[in-house]
């Protein structure tokens, strides 16, 4: 069986559409076919080349999405043919299973446990969940990175409380599903920082109670206007190390907790002035959020689907998959808040 899948064959060179040969299921594995794909800003460095060299050229991208299960390798128990699945890189129950080796004419193209930017995808059981019935499937690949690595920062990492004061660095596709779990739990303020204008734009709608543009200001100054005292947590997903810099300093002393999300360029450097620790503050990685999709999916689904907040207009106009390339240049452009790559449709 072959199916169509958009490839990275050279970083920093437009994506490849090509047709590929779909390999025995292995134990472990499942055949989905793909409904919508997402896509983060971890495809964007990958297919610019900023995470360094790529060592598996050519290979699949995309690490969320939703769709139908049409077959199951041995030993698979999580799904069955025919379940509307979430597809995430983010590893639950069920076997982890490698990732698949597709063939392109002569030559062979990698990819992971779970990819998506393809009509038909071989993933590894760890990387399925049971589509939530709050959901429609275009709405749900939200939940295979930006929902449950900004939520979970919030709620697993950070452990916001009603009340905290809250900030934001960095408000693409992850921060907005960090500021909407913090309006959610009851954070106030909940401060919104982006340099970009759609972004800045979007931010009030998903639970900012204010916003600053860090390029015409400065945005610890801003902050300390808003909290004098400092912000009881920050998340930080921008991938840019003053920010990350920043969400620490702008931490209040005995007690302020950073999370830092976002992925820095290859050879980028963190500086930070020790004394914040003597402050006592903290900073914090994650790894997803620290989301356990069978215990978080299903609940960040409820969150999602309560209407709230307009969580729809997170996503782009669909794209087709002949038009990947192109979700990732708007994605890196910031004029969208998150690309929704729809399958049924052809460029």
């Amino acid at each position: 069986m072959k199916t169509t899948a958009a490839l990275l064959v050279q970083t920093g060179a437009p994506l490849v559409l090509a047709e590929i040969d779909i390999p025995a299921l292995k134990p472990g594995q499942a055949l989905v076919e793909v409904a919508f794909s997402g896509a983060c800003g971890t495809q964007v460095m990958e297919w610019r080349g900023d995470k360094g060299e790529d060592k598996w050229l050519p290979h699949c991208l995309g690490h969320e999405g939703t769709g139908t299960v049409l077959e199951i390798g041995s030993a698979v128990t999580k799904v069955k043919a025919g379940d509307k699945v979430v597809l995430s890189w983010i590893k639950g129950s069920g076997i982890e299973a490698g990732g698949a080796l597709y063939a392109w004419g002569e030559k062979k193209v990698n990819a992971g446990g779970v990819t998506t930017f393809q009509r038909h995808a071989v993933v590894s059981e760890n990387r399925l969940s049971a589509l939530p019935a709050e959901l429609p499937m275009d709405l749900a690949v939200l939940l295979g990175c930006a929902a449950p690595t900004g939520m979970g920062a919030v709620y697993n990492v950070l452990k916001a409380q009603p009340g905290d004061a809250v900030a934001v660095f960095g408000t693409g596709g992850v921060g907005l599903h960090a500021l909407m779990a913090a309006a959610l739990v009851g954070a106030m303020p909940v401060i919104a920082i982006d340099p970009n204008p759609t972004r800045r734009a979007l931010a009030p709608l998903y639970g900012a109670s204010h916003v600053i543009d860090p390029s015409g200001t400065d945005a610890l100054a801003e902050i300390r206007k808003i909290v004098p005292q400092g912000v009881d947590i920050a998340v930080e997903s921008s991938g840019v190390p003053a920010a990350m810099e920043l969400a620490v300093n702008a931490t209040r002393q005995q007690g302020g907790r950073a999370v830092v999300i976002g992925n820095a360029r290859h050879g980028t450097m963190l500086s930070l002035n020790p004394s914040v620790f003597n402050q006592g503050k903290s900073l914090m990685g994650t790894w997803g959020g620290d989301s356990v999709p069978d215990r978080d999916y299903g609940r960040y689904a409820r969150l999602l689907g309560v209407g709230r907040f307009p969580v729809r207009n997170l996503l782009s106009k669909p794209y087709a998959l002949e038009q990947a390339d192109q979700a990732l240049q708007d994605l890196a452009a910031g004029t969208i808040g998150r690309p929704l790559i729809d399958m049924s449709l052809r460029g």
